[in-house]
């Protein structure tokens, strides 16, 4: 039986765009009837979001009808950059060479794999193809900031509120990776803690946002599926690899080879 497939998408104008807006009334109205004090960022927030989105789309525009490798990779930089950026830019803490850190656990992470499963699940030709590269690699990125903020926000503040039991620790004998195997175990357990979650319940409790756009587009459910499948599975572990990496240079830079905690590196935002 032949999957049933609509071809007719309705586009959207700026003034329905605009109707959708008033939706955030509702956050609007709870936030003053209820005091929160987030009128101000929600209304901020939302025209970031929207500016930022337009100017993407039309980014987009002209990356897909240029073609060329360059301009693709250059947007995919950006993305990377920015993700790491924010990533390390939303903890608690902070210490030197923080933003670094994030920054090339990021790139690590993505390029793994979204590379492999460009080249060797997609097989997408050729591998630069904006089509598929720039939203795979958006929402890898999405899921390793969220992984690397709260493993990192997780991680400094345990080493901070614990500094008297890991420097105990330290007193007697213990190697530095003694000392922090546990907050390093219970920090990229909260990091990861999001994506399972999302895993245990989706396609059940909810529909996930590239199959819904897919379904929206036309595609048949079941192409749609396999593609959602494929894309949690790359963001799952891309979020693994991240907040892996960024948690253990942060060990590196917080433990020194003499087997001492630099606490005083740490600092409140």
């Amino acid at each position: 039986m032949e999957p049933l497939i609509t071809e007719e998408y309705y586009s959207l104008s700026l003034a329905q765009v605009g109707l959708a807006a008033l939706l955030l009334l509702v956050n609007v109205a709870l936030s003053i009837g209820l005091q929160l004090g987030l009128t101000r960022s929600l209304l901020v927030a939302s025209a970031r979001m929207t500016v930022q989105l337009l100017l993407v789309g039309l980014i987009l525009e002209w990356v897909f009808a240029l073609r060329a490798p360059l301009p693709v990779l250059g947007i995919a930089l950006v993305m990377a950059t920015l993700a790491g950026v924010t990533a390390a830019g939303r903890t608690r803490l902070r210490f030197a060479g923080m933003y670094w850190d994030s920054l090339l656990s990021v790139l690590g992470a993505a390029m793994l794999v979204t590379g492999a499963a460009l080249a060797g699940i997609v097989r997408v030709e050729p591998w630069y193809n904006p089509q598929y590269l720039i939203p795979m690699l958006g929402m890898v990125l999405g899921n390793i900031l969220n992984g690397i903020n709260l493993g990192l926000d997780r991680f400094t503040t345990c080493l901070f509120d614990r500094s008297a039991l890991i420097d105990s620790r330290l007193a007697l004998g213990a190697t530095r990776w003694e000392a922090a195997r546990s907050e390093i175990r219970e920090a990229l357990h909260t990091a990861l803690t999001p994506a399972i979650n999302s895993m245990l319940v989706m396609g059940v409790v909810s529909l996930p946002g590239m199959m819904t756009g897919q379904i929206l587009a036309g595609a048949a459910p079941t192409d749609a599926v396999r593609y959602q499948i494929v894309i949690i599975f790359m963001i799952t572990s891309a979020a693994a690899l991240g907040s892996l990496g960024a948690i253990l240079l942060a060990y590196r830079r917080l433990f020194n080879a003499r087997h001492q905690f630099l606490k005083q590196l740490l600092e409140k935002r």
